[in-house]
Order: C-alpha cells, then structure tokens, then sequence
C-alpha cells in the first residue's frame, strides 16, 4: 500500500467515525443520564434518515441552504420521536428492575423497523437518496478530498463542539450533571428530574437525526432497517471511549471508523467483525472504556 492510500483509507475513517459519533453520543448521554442501554436509538437515526428523504423529495430543499433546512427538520423530528418513546416506553418503567427497561428498549427498536417497514409509512424497499447538493471533489496531492467528507467533519464537530458547550456552560447542561451524579439529590435541590430526562433524549435523538442524514448522503442507499449495524457499532464506541462520557463517544467513534474502514481496506468480508472483536476486547481488559474511571459501587 502506497501512502496515498493509506491516507485516503484514514480520511474515509474520519467520515464513518464522526457519523458513529453523532450516534454515541445519544448512547453516553442516556447512559450517563438514567444507566439505560437505549437500544432503539439506531432506528432513530434511521427515522432521521427518512425524514431528510421526504423533505428534500416533498420540499425540493436544494444547495446548502436546503441542506441545512433538511437537517434541522429531521433533528426536530428525532427529538420529538425521542422524547416520545423516553415518555411511553421508558419513564413508566424508571423504577422497575433494569432488564425490563432494556427488553422495552429492544422492543421499541423491533417496532420502528417493521413499523417502518409498512407500505404507509417508509415501506420496505431500498430507495435511492437524493443528495441536496451536487458532490464536489478536489484533488490535494493525489488524495481526493470530497464535499460530503468536509460537511461531515465540520457539521460532527460543530454538533459535539455546541453539545459539549451545552453541558458545561447552561443552567440545563448543569442539571443534567446533577441528574447524572443522583437522581434524588438533584430533585432535593429543585430540578426537574423528569423534564431533565426529557431533554437529554431529545438532544441525543436530534444527533442520531443529524447523523442520519449525514450518513444517507454519504452512502445514498437508506431502508427501515438500516439503523441496526451503524447503531450497535455506535454502541461499542460509547463503551470504547468509555460509556456516559461525551469525549470517550467521539474517540471511541473515530477509533471505530478507522478500524472498520482499514479493515475493509483488506478484507471487507470481516469489517463488522471488527466491532464487535473491539467491544470483547474492551470488556476483557477495561470495562469502563478509555477514559472511563472504575467507580465502587455502594450496596
């Protein structure tokens, strides 16, 4: 392999990673929030995918105007999806044993697909996405460098930047570290726990929107079960970068991105492999991911 490829291969890496990212962060957020796996979240992001299909298709949104309409619509969208399913799935099981709230999470996740699946709402096919912009290519020293590849670097780090701010610097991002560090205290000290919740799912299911219409433009093929793999290797970068941390979600994702893409490089027959080869490992040698901390637990 001649350099050039090698650094065309880490540039592809970038993509994917920063995609997964969007998806993490939802993950570590939730995680960190109420320690709940919400395994529905990659078909939010599929829901984002599909909603971004039918505004550029219905609305005709075009140029970068029309794609930054598009993706606010379908942010918008996760959010209020996000904030349902917190509110009808998940909040009347806040105090039950936690494998009921992640068998609900996986039946909510089985929901979306094969509700998605019906003729009336996504249906089943393949449908080809129709990029708002026309790609754009430049050639930097024999590395090829494209739009798409540009806009999702700098709209990922944007996203997390802004969501990272959020966190450290507003009253709310405040409350959800109370939230984060105890439920009870937090309340004691006059928080609304609940709207806190709230919140946190729909800022995680506006990212999981955000990444899915980054990812359909990059890989312009989207279907109602196309949330699956992309949300479980999401999944295993929130636990390598160490899960409920928003950092660790994007190290963990750009790790993952390589990995895959550097993989494929050789042998794409074993690129989804790698994932779940990562999260064993993990496990194995540090649980609590990169930059998680081991924390004693009080019984």
């Amino acid at each position: 392999m001649d350099l050039i490829y090698i650094l065309q291969q880490l540039l592809n890496g970038l993509q994917l990673g920063f995609v997964y990212a969007l998806i993490a962060l939802g993950y570590t957020m939730v995680y960190g929030i109420v320690r709940l796996i919400n395994f529905a979240h990659g078909d939010v992001f599929m829901v984002g995918a599909f909603v971004s299909f039918f505004a550029i298709s219905s609305f005709q949104f075009s140029g970068f105007i029309g794609f930054v309409e598009t993706m606010l619509l379908a942010m918008l969208a996760c959010a209020v999806l996000g904030v349902v399913i917190e509110r009808l799935a998940y909040r009347p099981l806040r105090n039950a044993p936690r494998i009921a709230a992640l068998i609900t999470a996986i039946g909510v996740s089985i929901f979306l697909e094969y509700f998605g699946s019906l003729n009336f709402v996504f249906g089943p096919n393949y449908r080809s996405f129709p990029r708002p912009f026309e790609v754009q290519t430049w050639d930097v020293g024999g590395l090829r460098i494209s739009s798409i590849q540009v806009i999702i670097i700098a709209v990922a780090l944007l996203l997390v930047v802004a969501l990272q701010l959020f966190v450290q610097r507003t009253r709310i991002g405040m409350a959800m570290r109370a939230v984060a560090f105890d439920h009870d205290t937090a309340r004691l000290m006059g928080i609304n726990v609940d709207f806190i919740i709230s919140v946190t799912f729909a800022i995680g299911s506006a990212l999981a929107g955000a990444g899915g219409l980054l990812f359909a433009i990059a890989y312009p093929t989207i279907n109602p079960f196309m949330g699956i793999m992309p949300g479980l290797k999401a999944f295993v970068a929130a636990v390598l970068g160490g899960i409920g941390i928003i950092p660790g979600a994007l190290l963990g994702a750009l790790i993952m991105g390589q990995a895959e893409v550097l993989t494929g490089s050789v042998l794409s027959s074993v690129r989804d492999i790698v994932a779940f080869g990562i999260l064993i490992i993990v496990l194995l040698v540090k649980p609590t991911g990169i930059l998680g901390k081991r924390v004693t637990e009080k019984v």
